[in-house]
Parts: C-alpha cells; structure tokens; sequence
C-alpha cells in the first residue's frame, strides 16, 4: 500500500475544503490493495452540520459495505473523538494520520482497542493546519467544540 499517494489524496480534499470556505482537513478510504474506495473532507462550514467531519464525510461516502475490516483510513489531522468512534464502530483496523502536532485527536482509544496507528508527520499537513489555526482561531475551536 502506497501510504504517500494515500495521503496526497487526502491533501487534495483538505484543500477542497480550504477552497469551498470550510476547514482544511480530509480524509480517504483504501481497500487492502490501495485503492481509494471513498473520499471526503471536512463539510461542516459548507453544509451547517456540525458533525460533516472529513473521516464521517468519507465514512458516509463508503456507502454501505461489509469489508471494512479490511480498510484503511487515512487523514490530514488526527482523527477527534466523534471520527475515532465511528471508525471503531466499523471496525476499521488501520488509521494512517497526516499530523497530530495541531491536534491530537482520541489516538488512545485505536490503540486501546488495537488499531494500528501511523503518524506521517507531513510537513504539509502540519503547515495547513498552523496557518488555518492562526487564522481562522474562531473557526477552528468551533469545529472542535471550544
């Protein structure tokens, strides 16, 4: 599996998000060879829901399926506590994260429940986020509850 295209896919749909007015963070699903089965990114400004994360955007796009235990989740920003409970809810054993400098999601829980973990540590996802942060602080402690 090529967690680098992976995650550059996942750039391109926070960069959607960053384009339609919304939080730049997005998110893509791969089955086991890789490929890209869904995508999504963070639709909470564009849509007024407040639970449009990109990890729930992209779940909901997978549709309904019965291989999720055999998934890969991939995001720009570690997943919150809402994006981490859905992914265990489906059982989706591998969550690849962009970075977790900005924001370290509930990581404990994947690991308490035995998800294997990877932080990129991307440089790019680390900057898009500083720079929205720093200015858009409004809109980023309202999308994470503050």
């Amino acid at each position: 599996m090529d967690v680098q295209h992976l995650l550059d896919e996942a750039i391109k749909e926070a960069e959607a998000g960053l384009r339609e007015g919304g939080l730049p963070i997005g998110s893509v699903l791969a089955d086991e060879s890789g490929k890209i089965v869904a995508r999504g990114h963070n639709l909470r400004v564009q849509t007024g829901d407040p639970t449009a994360h990109a990890e729930v955007a992209c779940i909901r796009h997978a549709g309904r399926r019965r291989d999720w235990p055999r998934l890969t989740l991939v995001s720009t920003l570690s997943p919150c506590i809402m994006c981490t409970g859905t992914s265990l809810l489906y059982r989706i054993p591998r969550v690849i994260v962009g970075e977790n400098r900005n924001f370290k999601g509930a990581e404990e829980l994947f690991t308490e429940r035995g998800v294997s973990l990877t932080v990129v540590d991307d440089a790019r996802c680390i900057e898009m986020m500083r720079a929205f942060i720093a200015e858009k602080p409004d809109l980023w402690n309202e999308d994470i509850g503050v």
